[in-house]
């Protein structure tokens, strides 16, 4: 009989072998190459890492302009001058008036007339106001019929006195009689001094009647309407007229800069003073220093002067808030240099001072005053050196520059190539704001490839 033939069977897996006490056991197969391809999976990576990195640093090392082989750097120069630099102090201060009068009545009436507009430009003497003078013309003439009456008993009191002396020296009167007389006549003429007063008080009490402007100054805001009766007690006044030509500025400074401006004042030197706006761009006056106060505020170590001004534009007002500058000193025909162009680093104060081979070299400069954009250069540079002021941020000792002007720093020449010391990726002829200016012959150039 022929019997059914069976189909081969699949070997069974490979399974470890236990092996004897003490002997090590035996390794599956498969487990070794998962190790193997473990470990080179983790050298690739790590490759991978290594060669990214690189790739990354290798565009910064290229545009940062430090390498031995980057191109040379655009900058542009400027020439160290000569001239004369102030010593200015700077401060704020409040605009202050000179004199400030509220207008009160000296009187008590009514106020039958007011002279005067609001904000009016007025003189000393002018009528401002008019209060009734009907009761004070009557007491004026009171007195002076007062007065008249009185003279003339002093004058028959005279008389009698005369007339006793002559008696006297005949002995025909007694002594009594005289010596009275003698008084009664200065009783009379005590009256009549008394009189006399008395219409000079109605006079000025007359004369008070028209209220008239002290100075010079513009009139306010009317505080009293006319028909009103007023009295010297009343607390608002009539109106208020402020002087503002001239007019003054208080402002403080530190107490140490007190003994040079003594110093500057004493030997009769006359200090400038410039009135600035509140953002310090602006000049609104000039004027001169006048005097500093007596003593020194302990609380702040400052001391307060005042600067006058003549204000003949009257663009000061009083309460206005406004930067001053003094002008303390100045120093004649120094050395001048931008601040632009000052660095510091470990060198100290220095500057990059351009060559002749369009090179750069680290020069160490000592500074004085500054005043503005421009500072004192004591020593380090002379009069006619090029320094840099714009694009010192990448240079370094001797590195190559381009020289450019400041007015058109990214137009090329036609036919030029990449612009020197640009950063890989960059575009040519691109300038501070980024975009790019083609030059004409590549505008017709693109044209024609168009076509």
């Amino acid at each position: 009989m022929n019997q059914p033939v069976k189909p081969p069977q699949e070997a069974p897996p490979q399974r470890a072998v236990p092996s004897p006490a003490g002997a090590p056991p035996v390794v599956k197969p498969r487990s070794g190459y998962r190790f193997v391809l473990t470990c080179l999976v983790l050298l690739l990576i790590v490759a991978g890492i290594v060669w990214w990195s690189k790739q990354q640093s290798a565009p910064e090392q290229a545009g940062g302009g430090r390498g031995r082989n980057a191109g040379p750097m655009s900058i542009v120069p400027e020439v160290v001058g000569k001239g004369d630099i102030g010593i200015n102090l700077n401060a704020l201060g409040t605009v202050t008036s000179l004199a400030t009068v509220t207008i009160r009545s000296q009187i008590s009436g009514y106020l039958m007339k007011i002279d005067f507009k609001e904000g009016d430009e007025v003189k000393k003497g002018d009528l401002i106001a008019e209060i009734d003078p009907r009761p004070y013309e009557a007491a004026l003439n009171q007195a002076k019929g007062n007065l008249a009456r009185d003279e003339a008993l002093l004058k028959g009191a005279q008389v009698d006195l005369a007339r006793y002396q002559g008696l006297a020296a005949q002995n025909a009167v007694p002594r009594q009689t005289l010596d009275t007389q003698v008084a009664l006549v200065a009783q009379d003429q005590g009256t009549v001094e008394a009189d006399r007063a008395a219409v000079r008080a109605a006079e000025v009490n007359l004369n008070y009647c028209r209220i008239l402007s002290p100075l010079d100054g513009r009139v306010g805001l009317r505080q009293v309407d006319q028909g009103n009766y007023v009295t010297p007690g009343d607390a608002t006044g009539l109106v208020v007229i402020t002087q503002l030509k001239p007019i003054s500025v208080l402002f403080t400074v530190p107490e140490d800069n007190l003994q040079p401006i003594s110093k500057r004042l004493q030997d009769g030197a006359v200090l400038p003073a410039t009135a600035l706006d509140r953002g310090g761009a602006t000049k609104i006056a000039d004027g001169t220093l006048q005097t500093f106060d007596s003593q020194i505020d302990p609380t702040t170590g400052t001391i307060k002067l005042r600067a006058q001004f003549p204000n003949e534009n009257e663009a000061l007002y009083p309460n206005q808030f406004v930067n001053i500058r003094l002008l303390l000193d100045t120093h004649k025909g120094v050395t001048t240099m931008p601040t632009a162009g000052v660095q510091r680093g470990v060198p100290g104060t220095f500057v990059y001072l351009v060559n002749a081979d369009d090179t750069v070299s680290v020069r160490k400069i000592d500074l004085g005053v500054t005043d503005g954009d421009r500072v004192e250069v004591k020593s380090g540079l002379q009069p006619g050196d090029r320094i840099v002021v714009d694009g010192a941020d990448k240079l370094r000792d001797g590195a190559k520059i381009n020289v450019r002007a400041e007015a058109d720093t990214n137009v090329q020449p036609a036919g030029a190539g990449a612009t020197p010391g640009a950063t890989p990726g960059s575009t040519p002829g691109a300038g501070k704001g980024g975009k790019r200016r083609h030059p004409e012959g590549e505008q017709k150039q693109d044209s024609g490839q168009k076509q």
